[in-house]
């Protein structure tokens, strides 16, 4: 079981984590379509 309550003001005061890695990394352009040439291979092989 979870219990959802709201954040004490205390915890709210906080550091904000949101953004904390803002131009530490690099996401290239084709990031949802890394890869697929070879997943697409992985599926096809198991075809019967």
């Amino acid at each position: 079981m979870v219990k959802v309550s709201p954040l004490s003001v205390d915890e709210q005061k906080g550091e904000q984590k949101l953004g904390f890695m803002t131009g530490e990394i690099s996401v290239p352009d084709d990031f949802d379509s890394l890869g697929s040439t070879e997943i697409l291979k992985l599926f096809e092989d198991k075809r019967s």
